[in-house]
């Protein structure tokens, strides 16, 4: 026993020494990486805030992820998901760093070769985005090149203050081309820490400098705030009375914009000035059409309730609301277009480069499809999509919702492949029937008697003619439907059931406007939504 502990305590100061040895090597990494990542922040504010290194190689990655992955990233961290790529981002960033300190502090060559390469995969990621232009490699140039000039500065510090490897010590191989440079208080260890701090504390301001000014310029908050959206030609009729019963937990029929859901690819919103944004529709047209906002305005506006739902919402899940939106046809401009025979389907690019398919039918069938302007009384919140976005009922968000849309272009399914369809999803999207337990929760601990159940129910454009519940596997009972806004939204249910103590397991599945019955069949998320009953199991007490 007396040997393990020994062979323990030596293996604890074998890793500690190694630790002491790397630690000046760590600084010099991570003094290099702020800098190189405040000088890319930097640098952004002249050419916009997806050219920044970090956020440019986190766009890329997202774009390179296998769909099994961002699934699992939206069912597990929601709309956390891009926090977390950046936090993983910036810890690759920092191991990376902390590596190539080591290297640069036995051989300055290995780590600037690893500086080097952060501006390159920086760049390419840059050029990688569909939007991407030559100018927007400068921020990582510009930050590998002072990565490497810090890396250098610190490495000569820490060689003059002897803490560097024996083999690269001044003493031992003499001065290197920046030694002569170094001020003499930056030639001790107490020097080279001061060196540290002061370098880590500018980049520090610099960064966020950087950040501060990217935000100012390209934030249009401000132009938001002054856009007045024109009363509606065609009003959507007040919602009907009873359209949302009264039980507590259940959600609003009308979802504030603050708690709508929102899935995308963007890592940083897109910041969009209303007063230059343009609208092209072209392809497969007589006769194209270029927008302005202004113009976007001034056509007769429609007033239209729709619920959307993420293609990506699970049995149960919480990635689907209803908005009042206000837009102009989507239909009329096409027509005005003049689709030519054979367009087949429409595709909406947005500012970023995101592409989104949709069948041309689908929008010249007598649907409400809308170029959007507003949401629940305001204009389009940045987050969904200011100053203009696409939306056709009947379909999930990823074929029919473009955000921040710049431009229309009417093809056919045979010649292009929008960006999810090129990911494996299915090229239509319609949305299944589903069905949602919002009261009781799940595990609620509820008293023993009638207990209320409540939820929601949709089948967009199809509508929700009945719906149904049942505890334990027992008979199905009708649920109250609250009443209805129309077949492009939810439809709200309550019922009653009598349980006894103990704990029960509640089902609920909803009936269409066609008579289908939502199926019992669990499917995956992937590739054109899930099916299933959801339940919840409760306790009786």
């Amino acid at each position: 026993m007396r040997r393990f502990g020994t062979a323990v305590l030596h293996a604890f100061r074998a890793v500690g020494g190694a630790a002491r040895r790397a630690a000046p090597g760590a600084v010099v990494g991570m003094v290099t990486a702020a800098a190189a990542v405040a000088v890319g922040e930097l640098a952004a504010v002249l050419t916009g805030p997806r050219t920044a290194p970090a956020i440019a190689v986190g766009s890329a990655a997202i774009d390179l992820t296998p769909t099994p992955l961002k699934e699992f990233a939206i069912r597990n961290f929601g709309t956390n998901d891009k926090l977390v790529l950046l936090i993983g981002i910036y810890t690759t960033l920092a191991v990376i760093a902390v590596v190539a300190g080591v290297l640069a502090l036995r051989r300055l060559a290995y780590g600037l070769v690893l500086v080097a390469l952060f501006g390159l995969v920086g760049a390419w990621a840059a050029l990688s985005r569909p939007t991407g232009s030559f100018q927007d490699v400068w921020p990582s140039v510009l930050a590998a090149l002072a990565g490497a000039a810090v890396m250098t500065l610190m490495a000569a510090s820490a060689r003059a203050a002897g803490m560097a490897a024996p083999s690269s010590r001044a003493q031992d191989v003499g001065p290197g081309p920046v030694d002569a440079f170094l001020p003499p208080w930056a030639r001790d260890r107490r020097g080279f820490l001061t060196l540290a701090a002061g370098t880590a504390g500018a980049a520090a301001v610099t960064g966020l400098a950087g950040r501060v000014a990217v935000d100012k310029r390209y934030d249009v908050t401000l132009k938001r705030s002054r856009v007045r959206i024109p009363a509606p030609a065609v009003p959507a009729p007040p919602l009907p009375a009873g359209v949302h019963p009264d039980v507590a937990g259940l959600s609003g029929f009308i979802t504030a914009n603050p708690d709508f859901y929102r899935v995308d690819t963007a890592l940083v919103l897109p910041q969009v000035d209303p007063d230059a944004w343009r609208l092209r529709i072209r392809g497969m047209v007589d006769h194209p059409l270029e927008l302005t906002f202004a113009d976007l305005l001034a056509r007769p506006l429609i007033e239209h309730d729709q619920t959307l739902s993420c293609v990506s919402n699970e049995v149960g899940g919480s990635l689907v609301g209803t908005a009042r939106w206000i837009g102009a046809s989507l239909a009329d401009l096409l027509r005005e277009a003049g689709v030519r025979r054979g367009a087949d389907q429409l595709v909406g690019r947005s500012v970023d480069g995101m592409t989104i398919g949709a069948p041309v039918e689908s929008v010249l069938d007598g649907r409400t499809g809308l170029l959007a302007v507003a949401m629940n009384g305001e204009p389009l919140p940045v987050a969904h999509g200011f100053p203009c976005r696409m939306l056709i009922p009947g379909f999930y968000g990823y074929v029919s919702a473009t955000k921040w849309l710049v431009d229309l272009e009417l093809t056919t399914f045979a010649d292009y492949d929008a960006y999810w369809v090129r990911r494996g999803w299915a090229r239509l999207g319609p949305v299944k029937t589903a069905s949602r337990i919002d009261v009781p929760r799940p595990f609620a601990r509820v008293a023993a008697g009638t207990v209320t159940v409540a939820g929601v129910a949709w089948a967009t454009h199809r509508g929700v003619d009945a719906v149904e519940i049942r505890a334990d596997g027992g008979p199905w009972r009708p649920a109250g439907l609250a009443a209805s806004d129309g077949p492009d939204t939810w439809r709200q249910w309550t019922g009653d059931l009598t349980l006894a103590a103990g704990p029960h397991r509640i089902e609920v599945r909803a009936t269409d406007g066609t008579g289908a019955v939502q199926t019992e069949q669990r499917t995956d998320t992937f590739p054109s939504g899930s099916t299933g009953w959801h339940s919840v199991v409760i306790t009786v007490v």
